[in-house]
């Protein structure tokens, strides 16, 4: 599939990704951006190099010492520094769930006016939608994340009859939304729910001026991926997470 016209390049979703999914804290220290996650997950707990060169011994021991000072194991987020990951490969830290970041056009992912019945938005998070969340392992401390984003934001959920059976939540910075968090209950997968929450989502980004929708999906979810190329939206960057082997 051809890429879009003037795609956002993959520093531009990195810098979305973290403003639309904001960890409690940044430091900038010996070279790196640390992030304290609060137990919002890896995305928000990363460590990334920003400095010149690669990172010596000493500022990796630096690194170190200030994510275990926030009672986090040390972890470290590598898009396109080869030197970066060598060394931390070197020091004894494997790979972890390599990721794909995909982008498309809002317009056309907004999908057909019917389906608008199907899908929910809301600017607070509704009490069963919390309940499939916890039921996807998105608890407490991932839904802090989300009441962090600072742009316009929106929570998803769709339902079969009377049931929630899905749920999303996008935010947008700039002219860029990006949809995290999204999770279909096991028994109602491959019925279409994903897709609604997608085009809901889409839709919120246009009436938003947001040109762009945007994602992060890790490599081995194939399922979620083959929907997500079908609809349009083509990978754009990818990264992935160190962490050591002893950790």
């Amino acid at each position: 599939m051809s890429q879009p016209e003037n795609q956002p390049s993959e520093q531009r979703l990195m810098e979305v990704l973290e403003a639309t999914w904001p960890p409690a804290e940044v430091q900038e220290a010996a070279g790196w951006r640390l992030r304290r996650g609060d137990g919002g997950g890896q995305r928000v707990s990363a460590a990334t190099w920003t400095g010149d060169g690669s990172p010596s011994s000493e500022a990796i021991d630096a690194a170190e010492a200030v994510m275990r000072g926030w009672g986090q194991r040390p972890l470290f987020q590598i898009s396109e520094q080869q030197e970066v990951d060598a060394i931390l490969c070197a020091r004894g830290y494997r790979i972890g769930d390599p990721t794909v970041l995909y982008v498309a056009p809002s317009e056309p992912l907004t999908g057909a006016e019917q389906h608008i019945a199907a899908a929910y938005r809301a600017t607070f998070v509704p009490a069963i939608l919390e309940g499939v969340w916890d039921a996807g392992g998105i608890g407490a401390n991932r839904r802090a994340v989300m009441a962090r984003a600072s742009g316009p934001s929106v929570y998803l959920m769709s339902r079969v009859g009377d049931r929630p059976c899905a749920g999303a939540f996008l935010a947008i910075d700039g002219d860029i939304a990006m949809i995290h968090a999204i999770e279909v209950m096991i028994r109602y997968r491959r019925n279409g729910a994903a897709r609604l929450l997608m085009e809901a989502g889409a839709r919120f980004a246009t009436d938003h001026s947001a040109r762009w929708m945007a994602l992060a999906v890790t490599q081995a979810n194939a399922g979620a991926r083959a929907l997500y190329e079908k609809m349009g939206m083509v990978e754009a960057g990818s990264y992935h997470y160190r962490v050591h082997e002893n950790d």
